[in-house]
């Protein structure tokens, strides 16, 4: 493909994510965050538990985790044996329990307690990679950040936003298609879209708002 027709191309693919935004915005004009918190803390303790876990069960599980353990300093110092116990039902509990806890030492030790705002800071922390960073970015701190969770990378890749499975690569794909204002609500608005209708198994097409713009070949005629 010649520079000017993949400039056109791209100038396509920009138009019509901007149709599929503004259509998904009409139907999710506040996209929330489902995962519970009180702070940027909370969040990025929450988001490491989410790994291979539903939202729903970490909002089940840290109510009690910071009762128990309510900053960064008291989880710092917990027992790794009773954080296990604690977040048991989240899945992979004896990797979370020493993520969060190394990742709370962290945060006592070279940060005060505080939870940095900038990405190469946040992935320093212990257990926190570009996904986790970015949904502290967009939703703790409210700066642009594109967050590529399974349900992003399906649907983007569906919708023939990118063509690529890994992370990385679908963030910038996304990243040079919107301005850095709509990265996080759009981002957000394609992983609840994903979560909730274009699932990864029977995928509900026929209520689909942004069925028209979708080329996927697999999608179910409406």
């Amino acid at each position: 493909m010649t520079p000017t027709a993949s400039s056109a191309a791209d100038r396509r693919k920009r138009q019509r994510l901007g149709k599929i935004a503004s259509l998904l915005q009409k139907v999710m004009p506040s996209p929330a965050m489902e995962l519970n918190h009180r702070s940027p803390w909370e969040l990025l303790v929450a988001t490491i538990l989410s790994a291979q876990c539903t939202d729903e069960r970490v909002n089940r599980v840290t109510p009690a985790l910071f009762n128990r353990y309510p900053t960064a300093a008291d989880l710092a110092k917990a027992r790794i044996s009773d954080v296990e116990q604690l977040i048991r039902s989240t899945g992979f509990f004896k990797h979370k329990a020493k993520n969060i806890i190394a990742c709370s030492q962290t945060l006592t030790e070279r940060f005060h307690g505080e939870v940095p705002p900038s990405m190469d800071e946040l992935v320093t922390l212990p257990g926190v990679g570009r996904k986790t960073a970015n949904v502290l970015l967009g939703h703790a701190f409210e700066k642009p950040a594109i967050v590529v969770d399974t349900h992003v990378k399906r649907v983007a890749n569906r919708l023939g936003l990118t063509t690529s499975d890994n992370p990385d690569t679908i963030e910038t794909d996304l990243q040079q298609l919107l301005p850095p204002s709509q990265w996080t609500s759009v981002s957000q608005r394609l992983l609840l879209h994903g979560r909730y209708l274009c699932t990864a198994r029977a995928p509900q097409c026929n209520r689909c708002p942004i069925h028209i713009h979708c080329p996927w070949k697999e999608k179910g005629a409406r």
